[in-house]
């Protein structure tokens, strides 16, 4: 059986350190993948998560453990990640998310994989519609999208950080996706109608 995380960090205050390798191992594929998806990069993925991973380690003692661990690395990744796209300036995808339920504007700025001009252009034109449908949801529905597909976080773990249900999460989540994939789908209709 594995060992949840909880127990891990118990280990790590009590001076084991190298119960930390476990923590690395349970969550690096997850965090490369995610990364890797924002910088667009494997190799720069790579550093970028063990720097997370170095960050998490001499910054420990300000983890919160009334969340989880995962949501913690992960925002320290996601920033991390964001961090290095804005100092690499490479081309960009910008997604208005709209605002939040607080007020605050919501941005994604994601990599441009740069397939050639045409290829760019349809990437941008599909982020612009995605953007503004997912612009169109609800507050509440925006808000679970932007955490599960553009934090990267677990059902769960937005239920724990929303204080919601389990079912409510999906329940909102799968209702988005019905609105988004239909918005969507219409839009890639025409699109590939046009070419």
């Amino acid at each position: 059986m594995v060992e949840d995380d909880a127990l891990t960090l118990d280990r790590i205050r009590a001076g084991d350190d190298s119960a930390f390798a476990l923590l690395v191992r349970r969550y690096e594929p997850k965090l490369r993948a995610y990364v890797a998806q924002m910088v667009g990069v494997e190799e720069e993925a790579r550093d970028l998560v063990q720097e997370a991973f170095i960050r998490a380690w001499k910054h420990l003692d300000q983890y919160d453990p009334t969340f989880r661990f995962s949501t913690w690395l992960f925002r320290i990744a996601h920033n991390l990640a964001i961090d290095h796209i804005r100092r690499n300036r490479r081309p960009t995808v910008s997604l208005d998310l709209g605002v939040d339920d607080e007020g605050d504007s919501m941005q994604m700025d994601l990599p441009d994989p740069g397939r050639g001009p045409l290829a760019t252009l349809a990437n941008r034109e599909l982020a612009r519609a995605m953007a503004r449908e997912i612009g169109n949801l609800p507050p509440a529905y925006r808000e679970l999208v932007v955490l599960r597909h553009f934090v990267g976080l677990a059902y769960n773990e937005i239920a724990e950080l929303k204080r919601l249900p389990l079912g409510t999460v999906k329940n909102k989540l799968f209702r988005a996706h019905s609105v988004l994939r239909e918005a969507l789908g219409e839009y890639l209709g025409q699109l590939g109608g046009a070419t």
